[in-house]
């Protein structure tokens, strides 16, 4: 709580003994405010859990869901070895979302494959691949474009889920990624809104 307050405070001295016109300045105080206050608010968020808030009562403060306020917040503990998880993502998973998405559309079957891990290469051929992505398209006609990737930690893996729109209908692409950036799962999902 000091940081926050020591921070705000020289943020509102720089603010009234400048000239006004040090944006950078101003933008690095307003920076390191927020990180201050996320601070406190996962402080504050640890302190309830220890007090038996739940994630429901936590994520409707926070105006989130309760897997939301969980996931950015919570620390599990691994069964398999009852230590706390990493909960941190991979920090290129949106950019491979993005790489592999637009390899699909572009029918570069191999460039997606070459990305498999063992697993996912003995379950999906490039040929398996193709037939997929075929019927989607036969589905919703061609490809249009992707949204930004929604990227989470789920265990040992980095989950994005990536919009797609095709010609006549929207879908999710879902990747999972291995702390190797190899690929363990990929399935195109449809958006259940339509």
């Amino acid at each position: 709580m000091q940081d926050l307050k020591r921070h705000a405070d020289a943020f509102l001295a720089a603010r009234v003994l400048t000239d006004g016109d040090d944006f950078a300045g101003a933008i690095g105080y307003s920076l390191r405010i927020q990180t201050a206050a996320d601070d406190v608010v996962r402080a504050v968020v640890q302190q309830s859990r220890e007090r038996g808030a739940t994630w429901q009562t936590i994520g409707d403060a926070l105006g989130v869901s309760r897997q939301a306020a969980f996931q950015r917040y919570g620390k599990p503990i691994d069964p398999r070895t009852g230590e706390p998880m990493n909960t941190t993502p991979l920090n290129d998973a949106a950019e491979l979302a993005r790489s592999i998405v637009h390899d699909l559309a572009a029918g570069r079957w191999e460039l997606v494959t070459e990305r498999f891990d063992p697993a996912m290469r003995d379950g999906l051929s490039e040929d398996a691949l193709a037939a997929a992505w075929s019927q989607i398209v036969g589905l919703s006609g061609g490809f249009e474009g992707q949204g930004e990737p929604v990227v989470s930690r789920a265990s040992d893996v980095t989950v994005t889920n990536t919009p797609l729109s095709m010609e006549a209908g929207d879908y999710t692409a879902r990747i999972s990624f291995r702390d190797d950036r190899a690929i363990t799962g990929l399935h195109i999902l449809p958006d259940q809104t339509q």
